[in-house]
Order: C-alpha cells, then structure tokens, then sequence
C-alpha cells in the first residue's frame, strides 16, 4: 500500500514490522523444538520445504484478497488470516527446521516463504494499480508512479530469480 502511495514511511514501517513479526516467529519455532521433539517424517512439515504450483496460487490469492479487503474496507481480519495462510507455514517451518539442525530443509521452507512473499507483494501491487490507488495531488503522483514502478521490478526480479533456484535446487525435502 506505501509503494502504491509513494509513501517511503509507510513502506519502511512495514518492512520493519514484516522482519520484526518474522523474527519473532522464527525465534518461537527455533526454542519450541527444543522443548518439543519435532517429528521430521510428518508429511505437513516437509510439505513446507517443498514449492508446489498450488502454494503460489494460494500465495497470488493472498496478496489478492489483502489488498481487496483493504481497498473496499472488508474486516482486516481477512488480511491476516490470508497473509497467515501463505507466510506462517513455511516461516515457522523453517524455524523448526533449523532448531533440529536441519539446514537443507530450513532453507527450502525459506525459499518457499520468499516465493509467497513475492507473489503476495506483486498481487497486492496490482490491484492496487487496478483499484486506481493513488495519492491525491500531482506531486504525489508522480513519487507514487515512480514508486509502483520500482516495486514491480523489485519483486518481479526477485520472484524470477527465486524460479531459478526452484527449478535448479527444488525437489523433494530431504529426509
């Protein structure tokens, strides 16, 4: 929404609260399998290490839905329970992952969350874009124009680079 309105702030507090959510998480899955023993032959955990053609649709939908809830004031309930179906899994998973000392593994379940993020991201942008979202004076428009633009290539190539190692290094999870 920041990158759609140009504003840097606003994309700057929601990048920190992205990676500060993130780490959280990721700290949390880490300790609890320490406490907990995590069973690594459980087909739920290493379904999250693996990038499925349905794990991006439901990743684009995600980023879909968001910005729709946002842009037409449905409960922003929504936008956390779709952000929490694409991005939790492969995050928490991850961090499991690395609390065993699962590398391999750790790093799929976070290619996996990079890919989601992308795909969230550039749906997002785009029906922002479709649902006419801008600043209001021209000035503003022409930072947020630029802004939109930057964004686009950002995930875009970072989503094309992220297919790359999927296609190279994918596969199935290693036991």
């Amino acid at each position: 929404f920041g990158a759609a309105l140009g504003d840097m702030h606003l994309m700057i507090a929601s990048a920190r609260t992205v990676v500060i959510g993130s780490a959280i998480s990721f700290v949390i899955a880490l300790l609890l399998v320490q406490v907990f023993p995590l069973n690594l032959e459980s087909a739920e955990l290493m379904d999250r290490a693996v990038l499925r053609p349905e794990m991006i649709a439901l990743a684009l939908a995600s980023g879909a839905a968001a910005a729709l809830s946002l842009t037409t004031g449905t409960s922003s309930a929504l936008v956390g329970v779709m952000v929490a179906v694409a991005l939790l899994p492969p995050l928490v998973a991850s961090g499991m992952f690395w609390g065993v000392g699962d590398v391999t593994n750790g790093v799929r379940a976070l290619i996996v969350l990079a890919v989601n993020i992308a795909c969230t991201v550039l749906t997002s942008q785009l029906v922002f874009v479709w649902k006419g979202i801008r600043p209001r004076t021209w000035w503003e428009k022409k930072a947020a124009a630029r802004s939109v633009k930057i964004n686009f290539a950002f995930w875009g190539v970072l989503l094309a680079l992220l297919a790359v190692i999927v296609v190279f290094f994918g596969g199935a999870p290693k036991h």
